[in-house]
């Protein structure tokens, strides 16, 4: 289900964030826990994609992971990039630096995703010319899903025994469901208030957890 033009830009991700991740922990002593990182942060990342993927499926459309990047730093036309820069790559380490006193918190929404509808397919389940794009209500759902499953994983790590991806899972879940620009936040916001209501209060309250109990 990932495109070839899909792999370089999440295997990137994992490493950055895997990187960033592991200088809250003594890798000098325990270096296994690399390679339990590394696993970590590739389940928690590949939950959420797949996750997607498979919702947006079911809307009759497709989604294309990407490197989150900004293609202007104001609101002037001439306050733009000459190209668009990877801000998704340089939050991880950067918030490190700020995040540093918490149990291993860095940024992990780097991903975004474009979003395209399956003509063909849903012209064929809906008429030729009832089904050509995608809502605003689609693409919250397809985010949310994201949210959802990486809470879901939460729980399962916590009581497992499985501290780390519990932590990892929220925190992607925190960071994503911020309504900036492109993040799946801003997606659910504008898609249905109300989820992105319920939602955040739900990862607020794991936040909580992932800070002081977890």
């Amino acid at each position: 289900m990932l495109s070839k033009k899909e792999i370089f830009p999440i295997l990137l991700v994992i490493i950055i964030i895997s990187f960033s991740v592991s200088l809250s922990l003594d890798m000098v002593e325990n270096w296994q826990l690399i390679g339990g990182t590394v696993l970590a942060v590739s389940l928690v990342l590949l939950a959420n994609i797949f996750t997607k993927k498979i919702v947006a499926y079911l809307l009759d459309s497709e989604i294309e992971m990407k490197i989150w990047s900004l293609e202007r730093y104001g609101l002037r036309p001439a306050q733009h990039f000459k190209k668009p820069f990877p801000i998704g790559a340089f939050l991880p380490l950067i918030s490190k630096l700020v995040l540093f006193p918490f149990k291993s918190m860095v940024w992990m929404a780097s991903l975004v995703f474009d979003v395209k509808p399956r003509i063909y397919k849903g012209a064929k389940r809906h008429g030729l010319y009832t089904f050509s794009e995608i809502t605003e209500s689609h693409l919250g759902l397809i985010a949310a899903s994201g949210i959802v499953i990486n809470l879901v994983l939460a729980v399962i790590g916590y009581f497992l025994g499985f501290p780390l991806f519990s932590r990892l899972n929220i925190y992607l879940a925190f960071f994503n469901i911020l309504p900036l620009y492109e993040l799946d936040g801003n997606k659910i916001f504008f898609g249905n208030l109300i989820i992105w209501s319920f939602l955040a209060a739900l990862v607020l309250i794991g936040m909580l957890f992932a800070i002081f109990v977890i």
